[in-house]
């Protein structure tokens, strides 16, 4: 992830990548190389020091958003953290506080929102393209070996398919139709205890619904579709970063659109962040500081359905 934000910033006029930095010297010198920046450092901490910098993108393991996050915050730096922001809620709470208090931007790097097959979707549901929203389905899955030590099965990593994929669908669904009335969830545990499958269902004040899925176990087909009183709308794989929209009214096909993205589709956010800075604006619009409290209180509550803690968390 952090070689496709790296990639996407060297195509942005309007930003440098000055500074990387690693637990390991020699893999920052290496990504240093390989992507031009000015400096490079074996400590967060010395990056975070350096004058020069105005903002941090941090790419650590779901367990260190938090401390890393903290730690910029603390030394005057804005932050885009990649999703999710926190583990829980009162993570979330205490960085989005931090950052109004110093005065400094900090975002969620949720690129699902940014991206252009993204923004015309917001466009056709505003226009009731497909009538009122009924219900929405989405998943994402992929089949992953099962290895403790790795990030994705590591609980003190806060490993598991709801932190690291179920985030999508579930964004999906906040963007579309709001915070949910009801959540209902099932998941299946691992040895490690973090889920591998995890089934969501929400139900919605105007009686509309989600259903969502997110699993370790098997390629599954990541889609979206959106249902509405006179058709709808599928948003094709991978459907976090689409770059095809289809439209079907009364049982048919009616348009399809193909729009792409710049580089790896990370370029989106990283101007939107640009803006952020350049015009003085403490968090986007667009990703709201109370889309992420949003966000991470619906995950906390499925976790809390499917029986999901992390050491330090709720």
């Amino acid at each position: 992830m952090a070689n496709k934000f790296a990639h996407d910033l060297l195509l942005s006029e309007r930003a440098v990548l000055h500074s990387v930095a690693s637990r390991d010297i020699e893999k920052a010198k290496s990504f240093s190389l390989k992507f031009n920046s000015i400096n490079y450092y074996d400590s967060y901490d010395e990056l975070a020091n350096n004058p020069e910098i105005d903002i941090v993108y941090i790419a650590t393991p779901h367990s260190f958003h938090f401390e890393n996050t903290m730690m910029c915050l603390k030394k005057g730096k804005s932050v885009l953290c990649e999703k999710p922001l926190g583990v829980n809620s009162k993570e979330v709470e205490i960085m989005q506080k931090e950052a109004k208090s110093r005065n400094l931007f900090l975002m969620e790097g949720i690129w699902t929102r940014f991206i252009p097959a993204t923004e015309k979707l917001i466009e056709l549901l505003n226009e009731k393209v497909i009538g009122n929203v009924l219900f929405i389905r989405a998943d994402f899955g992929f089949k992953a070996d099962f290895n403790t030590d790795g990030r994705i099965f590591n609980k003190k990593l806060a490993g598991g398919s709801l932190l690291d994929i179920g985030i999508y669908p579930i964004y999906l669904s906040l963007l579309i139709l709001g915070f949910p009335t009801e959540i209902k969830a099932m998941a299946r545990m691992t040895e490690s205890d973090v889920d591998s499958y995890c089934s969501m269902l929400f139900n919605y004040k105007n009686s509309a619904k989600a259903i969502l899925e997110s699993t370790f176990e098997a390629n599954s087909p990541i889609e979206a579709y959106i249902y509405g009183e006179k058709g709808h709308i599928k948003l094709h794989s991978r459907f976090h970063h689409t770059e095809k929209l289809s439209i079907y009214l009364n049982g048919e096909l009616n348009k399809t659109f193909i729009i792409k993205y710049k580089g790896e589709g990370y370029l989106h956010e990283i101007e939107e962040v640009n803006d952020c800075l350049l015009t003085n604006k403490t968090e986007s619009i667009k990703l709201q500081h109370t889309t992420s409290l949003e966000l991470i209180k619906i995950i906390d509550q499925v976790k809390t359905k499917i029986g999901l803690s992390y050491t330090n968390s709720n």
